[in-house]
């Protein structure tokens, strides 16, 4: 399981840094552009991880006929992969057209929606090869092939900080978006690379990516991936709206915000990409009818998460100061973004958790109940109680953060328990 999840999680890390050099190398321009990515990057994660979460199907098909030894059947899933990223770009790059008058509506302050609109519409350009390098890192993982994605990840992190630096003190937030942009054409494309590389020899696997789609396998794959997509909408999307509702207090609140989340965010990409490996491993152990190496892998990737988050939070608690000023040496937003890493730490373990059950699940084929859970937890409870907390009880941007800490909890609690229960009933036939 360790070999399989350090080099995922790695690569979750090289993913998130790329959110970290855009937040470091903006910050030059104030916490106004700090907040605007942050807006930005919202609107836009929102919709695009969507797209990205129907495409988590693969994990399940991908591993699972990897398992039984079908390789045939791995590149039938690849194949409508790559269809599907090609379906899902037009509508959501259309969709982005309409998101910046929002920001107006939602009464998010005047310096943060005129810099978020221009940078949402620029970063919209990478929709496309965004879902195609989804599609491709999936189909590499199912395999076991999780090194080549690791290292796309942080050669792509070096290719960003370049044209960053090129780009960001001429446009602004908007090279910020470009450069993204820039460094998710070139994953798409190495991927696409290594992909060919391990397929060389079987030329009828390569060519499957030319075969017209397979309707069946496309309804499977999306129906598997729906549940998967509508769980992650709803996280990233609760995070979003926590954003949009912090956005309506001071700037300096906000980039606080901002700041914390993202420290909170790179902490996350470890049992993120644990869960990954936990997907994987499950589901080639029920492609090999192996239900007891199922669960151990599971309970096995639990334990991983909650070693390393147990060291997060330890490090967010008794590190702070040195923490945050790589991001900022602002005196106001420090003081902000201490009190909320704080409670960052107070709810790693719960995150962690929570998110490797959720792989854990999906190795198995089971994406409804984290939908579900995901949708009580953030919507009905977490943000609920951190609008009263913020704006009724006068607790600020503290109020929102201990909002989604109790739904982290819950979530947490509810998922452990799911996994537990239909772990024990794998079928081995």
């Amino acid at each position: 399981m360790a070999r399989l999840a350090g080099p995922v999680a790695l690569a979750e890390l090289g993913w998130m840094s790329m959110n970290t050099v855009d937040i470091i190398m903006v910050g030059q321009l104030g916490p106004a552009a700090i907040g605007a990515i942050g807006v930005g990057g919202n609107a836009f994660y929102s919709l695009a991880i969507f797209g990205m979460g129907l495409l988590l199907g693969l994990d399940t098909l991908v591993s699972q006929s990897h398992g039984a030894g079908n390789r045939a059947d791995t590149h039938r899933s690849l194949a409508q992969g790559v269809y599907a990223a090609f379906l899902i770009a037009l509508p959501l790059m259309v969709l982005f057209r309409f998101v910046p008058p929002i920001f107006d509506l939602l009464r998010i302050n005047p310096e943060v929606s005129t810099l978020a609109g221009p940078f949402l519409l620029a970063l919209s350009w990478s929709t496309l090869p965004l879902l195609l390098y989804g599609a491709f890192r999936r189909y590499l993982q199912g395999i076991g092939h999780v090194r080549p994605v690791m290292l796309t990840l942080i050669s792509a992190n070096v290719v960003n900080w370049f044209f960053n630096w090129i780009l960001i003190p001429r446009l602004g937030v908007v090279g910020s978006a470009l450069s993204t942009c820039l460094a998710r054409v070139y994953m798409a494309g190495l991927l696409l690379f290594f992909v060919w590389w391990f397929e060389r020899s079987r030329e009828a696997g390569f060519r499957s990516l030319l075969r017209k789609p397979d309707m069946q396998r496309m309804a499977r794959l999306l129906g598997i991936g729906f549940p998967a997509a509508t769980q992650i909408l709803l996280e990233i999307g609760a995070f979003g709206a926590a954003g949009i509702l912090a956005a309506r207090l001071a700037p300096v609140a906000l980039a606080a915000h901002q700041i914390a989340l993202s420290c909170a965010a790179v902490s996350y990409m470890v049992p993120l990409g644990i869960s990954s490996a936990a997907a994987v491993s499950v589901g080639h152990a029920v492609g090999r009818r192996e239900p007891l190496a199922a669960r151990r892998s599971g309970f096995i990737a639990l334990g991983l998460a909650l070693v390393f988050m147990s060291c997060s939070a330890l490090a967010f608690w008794f590190l702070p100061k040195p923490i945050l000023r790589i991001y900022t040496s602002d005196a106001r937003v420090l003081e902000s973004a201490g009190g909320l890493l704080a409670i960052a730490a107070f709810f790693q373990l719960f995150d962690g958790v929570q998110t490797v059950a959720t792989g854990a699940l999906r190795g198995i084929g089971e994406t409804r109940v984290p939908m579900l859970v995901n949708l009580g937890g953030y919507w009905m409870l977490g943000l609920p109680v951190g609008y009263l907390l913020c704006f009724h009880a006068g607790r600020g941007v503290q109020g929102l953060w201990w909002g989604l800490t109790l739904a982290l909890i819950a979530i947490a609690v509810i998922l452990l328990y799911s996994w537990d229960r239909r772990s024990r009933n794998i079928p081995a036939y």
